[in-house]
């Protein structure tokens, strides 16, 4: 569900931030363009002084200089920055910020814990690469599950793909325990297990008013915006404009459209709900006839570990959907499980086999179930009956099928999408009049590379996750890994923090930043002139010509189109995976 933010917070946060800035950048403040007019008549000396064309070359003749080396700049004109402009800071931060950070809040979360939600609101802003895999490995999950357990054909195959797609979000555990998920594969009583429970896992998350406004209120603005800026005077806010700033934010119009798309169950209240009422309705067969599972045992074949006390697996029990990276493997695991019974219950019945071997095959309609006496034995029978072959599943990779090729899929997308967006907004402000590695640019660049960092430390600690907590092998009663296993764990948990602590540095970062481009912060002589780039070379352009807004205008055509592009891929992806075809369900 949508996190909900109160305006009254909201207001109170920026309200103090502007405030902050106001006094920081009211002190000291300089003005280049005066400065730079002190320079050309001569008040610093005459000759080659340090005053620059717009290429950085020193001139001989100080009166032509539309530029100064970054010496020059701090001895004539100071270290500080130019004034604050509350004009040029509210509308740039109304048009290019605001409804971006407004956007945040039609995400998906779910969980009980504000706590959780906003970790998760942190971990999306930290690690746009982190959101977008998740959200691209969910869409190959739902397309390989439905593959996965179409080729089985036994009653419940389509409930059962809906149910495991939409448990993608929760904490999903499956055990044969008493032959508790044989029985709910083959029983007829539960039947209405399967059915009931799509049922009520089939509560939307989809489009809504707030959500249809805040995503027109970002498309409209950076439409605006972006013509705009290329229509207005560039050479006179050159630097607070927020082009960058557009392109950099991006990546969340795909990521909300792409939600909203899919319709993510991670309401926790609502999925512990569901799974509780349905495993009510759960039969199990003993020895005699089935009875409901609740008269024999506490425990479910399906069920979702929300209670789960184990710092190994913290992350998979936050049902906020950027959380699927660390429930991949365990859920496979899980479908997997599922999928060897109804395989197993499937062979038989392609045989005309049935539970109780006693009970001759009774013919029906090909588009019918099979017979419900078919169907029916004691618990011997049923676990006989959907018995699995032990030595393939012995030596079962851990992994899974296919697990590699879609955690590589899922990382190109999230790749292209992120550095789609953050290069593009790097691309705008690398090419803006002093061209080069400058502060702005340094930031985005710092941003991009520490997103992509989070995701590569979570996924690594996902991975060790799932090693440590799988079922360790032995030979003659011995554990074969029990050493590797406990360094896995630690490796595990510690990867996940530093990630974490990452993210968060991360998301705090890139809004300050663009604060600072707002508010003329990174107005200053060393920012101006790309020291991080230039180095000795630096030189700070204060007054653009024709040629340089020519081709910094081709930058940002450039940049908008490398931005617009990849989320345009990214959109086109979602849309042509999601809700493949299902099996027709038997009457």
């Amino acid at each position: 569900m949508p996190m909900k933010l109160t305006k009254h917070s909201d207001a109170s946060i920026l309200a103090a931030i502007a405030l902050t800035l106001l006094q920081v950048t009211s002190t000291g403040a300089v003005n280049l363009e005066q400065c730079l007019e002190r320079v050309k008549n001569g008040e610093f000396g005459t000759g080659r002084i340090g005053g620059t064309d717009n290429q950085g070359n020193i001139l001989e003749d100080v009166r032509n200089a539309t530029g100064v080396t970054y010496k020059l700049c701090v001895d004539a004109c100071g270290a500080g920055q130019e004034p604050f402009h509350w004009s040029v800071f509210s509308q740039q931060f109304s048009s290019w910020l605001l409804p971006w950070l407004a956007l945040v809040s039609q995400l998906p979360f779910g969980p009980k814990d504000k706590l959780d939600n906003l970790e998760s609101v942190l971990l999306t802003v930290g690690s746009p690469m982190l959101a977008s895999y998740s959200l691209a490995l969910t869409v190959l999950n739902g397309r390989w599950v439905t593959r996965r357990l179409s080729s089985h054909n036994y009653p419940n195959i389509r409930n059962a793909i809906r149910v495991l797609s939409s448990l993608q979000q929760s904490p999903l555990r499956v055990t044969d325990e008493g032959s508790l998920l044989t029985s709910l594969v083959v029983l007829p009583q539960n039947d209405e297990w399967w059915r009931e429970l799509i049922e009520w896992l089939e509560y939307p998350h989809t489009w809504s008013i707030s959500a249809v406004t805040s995503i027109a209120w970002v498309v409209i603005a950076y439409i605006f915006t972006v013509v705009d800026s290329f229509m207005d005077n560039l050479t006179t806010t050159i630097n607070a404009n927020g082009q960058g700033v557009g392109s950099l934010w991006l990546w969340l119009l795909p990521l909300v459209l792409g939600w909203l798309q899919i319709s993510p169950k991670c309401d926790e209240v609502r999925l512990k709900s569901a799974i509780d009422r349905a495993n009510n309705l759960a039969y199990v067969a003993t020895n005699t006839h089935p009875v409901p599972a609740r008269q024999v045992t506490e425990q479910r074949a399906i069920f979702l570990a929300l209670t789960e006390d184990d710092p190994l697996r913290r992350d998979e029990r936050n049902t906020a959907p950027i959380f699927n990276y660390a429930r991949f493997l365990p859920w496979m695991a899980g479908v997997e499980a599922v999928s060897e019974v109804f395989r197993a219950a499937s062979d038989r019945y392609q045989h005309h086999e049935s539970v109780d071997p006693n009970i001759a095959w009774v013919e029906v309609d090909r588009s019918q179930k099979p017979h419900e006496r078919n169907r029916v034995g004691s618990i011997t029978q049923v676990g006989q009956y959907c018995d699995t072959d032990k030595e393939f599943a012995r030596r079962r990779s851990r992994w899974g099928p296919n697990v590699f090729s879609r955690i590589a899929v899922a990382s190109l997308l999230a790749f292209t999408l992120q550095w789609g967006t953050v290069g593009a907004a790097f691309i705008v402000v690398y090419h803006t009049p002093t061209t080069g590695l400058g502060c702005r640019s340094a930031s985005y660049l710092l941003f991009g590379v520490l997103s992509t960092v989070v995701w590569m430390l979570l996924l690594t600690s996902s991975v060790l996750s799932h090693y440590a907590s799988a079922e360790p092998r032995t030979y003659k009663g011995h554990s074969l890994n029990s050493w590797s296993t406990a360094v896995a764990r630690r490796i595990s948990i510690a990867l996940r923090r530093l990630g974490k602590v990452v993210a968060v540095f991360n998301a705090f970062w890139i809004v300050v930043t663009c604060f600072f481009q707002f508010s003329n912060f990174f107005d200053r002589c060393y920012c101006n002139s790309s020291v991080f780039g230039r180095r000795n070379l630096a030189y700070n352009v204060i007054e653009p010509l024709l040629s340089d807004v020519s081709e910094m205008r081709a930058a940002w055509i450039g940049g908008v189109c490398l931005a617009g592009g990849t989320a345009i891929i990214f959109i086109g992806f979602v849309n042509m995976y999601i809700d493949p075809p299902l099996p027709k369900e038997r009457s």
